[in-house]
């Protein structure tokens, strides 16, 4: 999913990058709606509530809006200067550090939900780390697949299907109608998976609250392993041989 870039990248690698990522991002935009309230994945409506506020001359709550936005921004900046850095360095792969990053920040806020841990994270610090966690992995997802996967918010994504089905009714356009069943495919995978991470999610807060993040984590380590168990299970392929 992450190892391949560029020419190397095929639509099979893109799918299953935004099959796993949207998933992860549902469960965590509708754990930060039922535990604090804030949308966690996409800083839209934030902006909203940000103007919102100052035209009510409420700046204390307007800033606590603009830290949010911040705090997403900064994810997205962090991730793709690591991506950068760590891309002249062959002993580091580029997009460990940022994943590695964004487990630990949702096992760090799922551990806060363990009270005997005695952990206190206040809802706006939760907030907070969760925007910058979605900062961090839109940016990764985003340079990974070169802009053809977005995982963390759905409006330009349901913008991007509406124009491509348009696109379906055109006798003319008959030649690309493969590569637009492909793209409206992915699409719809995404949905389809945030979606799913949402109502899983959901569940999962209603019995263990936020220490359902914990299992957000580990799925994403299980993403980082991925890659290396499928590129030693061809290895060993090729050496059967």
């Amino acid at each position: 999913m992450f190892r391949h870039r560029g020419k190397n990248r095929t639509y099979f690698h893109n799918l299953k990058l935004a099959s796993a990522l949207s998933f992860v991002a549902g469960i965590v935009n509708i754990v930060g709606v039922l535990s604090v309230k804030v949308l966690t994945t996409n800083i839209t409506g934030h902006f909203a509530f940000f103007s919102e506020e100052i035209l009510l001359d409420h700046y204390s709550e307007a800033l606590t809006y603009f830290l949010f936005i911040i705090c997403f921004l900064g994810g997205a900046f962090c991730s793709s200067f690591l991506v950068e850095f760590s891309s002249g360095h062959r002993t580091v792969r580029p997009h460990l550090i940022p994943l590695i990053t964004e487990i630990l920040i949702l096992g760090f806020v799922g551990m806060s939900g363990y009270e005997e841990l005695k952990i206190s994270v206040s809802p706006h610090a939760i907030a907070g780390l969760l925007l910058f966690a979605m900062g961090v992995q839109n940016s990764l997802v985003t340079r990974v697949s070169q802009s053809v996967v977005r995982t963390t918010h759905l409006t330009g994504l349901f913008t991007d299907l509406g124009i491509e089905l348009s696109k379906l009714f055109f006798k003319e356009r008959k030649n690309e109608q493969r590569q637009l069943k492909k793209n409206i495919t992915l699409k719809l995978v995404i949905i389809a998976c945030f979606f799913s991470g949402c109502i899983i999610g959901g569940f999962g807060y209603s019995m263990i609250q936020l220490k359902t993040l914990i299992m957000t984590a580990g799925l994403l380590f299980c993403v980082i392993r991925y890659d290396k168990l499928l590129y030693r299970y061809y290895s060993l392929k090729r050496k059967l041989r």
